[in-house]
């Protein structure tokens, strides 16, 4: 639970239970030095509107390169409130569209009504149980289905071996 977090369920407790700060402190286990602490950091309300205008005028620069660009414009900051400030803003780096592919009407492929007009070879690996490995090359009509040939390749030899 973070500090800020402890600091509201205490006062919660405060204020709807009419609890002590002690006693609600002890209840959360909170220490009472972080309930009462209240922060002395300026709200950045401008430097936050100048980074966000930064941002807008230059979608493509990231924090590192933003926090240039103030520095060349005078504000004096640390590297590292510029991404804090770059983050809590919700600030992100645009992407580039991607390019738009051609707009066309494609061909639709051919409907295949009879048999032997497409074929489709495919190599299918596998081993024995000795180990020994083998490919088979199958030849296959897309409208029947029907294997045409199986031909083993051994991967020893080059060869191709046709069993009808």
């Amino acid at each position: 639970m973070t500090p800020a977090a402890k600091r509201e369920a205490a006062a919660h407790l405060q204020a709807c239970h009419g609890m002590s700060e002690r006693r609600a402190c002890r209840v959360i286990d909170a220490d009472r030095k972080s309930v009462r602490y209240r922060s002395i950091r300026d709200s950045d309300g401008a430097l936050r509107e100048k980074l966000r205008d930064l941002a807008n005028q230059r979608r493509r620069f990231g924090y590192r390169r933003l926090h240039i660009l103030l520095r060349r414009d005078g504000v004096m900051i640390n590297r590292k409130k510029t991404h804090r400030l770059y983050k809590e803003e919700g600030l992100a780096v645009r992407r580039r569209r991607s390019r738009k592919r051609a707009v066309g009407t494609r061909a639709p492929t051919p409907v295949l009504a009879l048999p032997n007009q497409r074929w489709s070879l495919d190599f299918v690996h596998d081993q024995m149980a000795s180990g020994r490995r083998f490919r088979v090359l199958n030849v296959v009509d897309d409208v029947t289905r029907e294997a045409w040939q199986r031909c083993r390749t051994p991967r020893s030899q080059g060869t191709v071996s046709c069993a009808s």
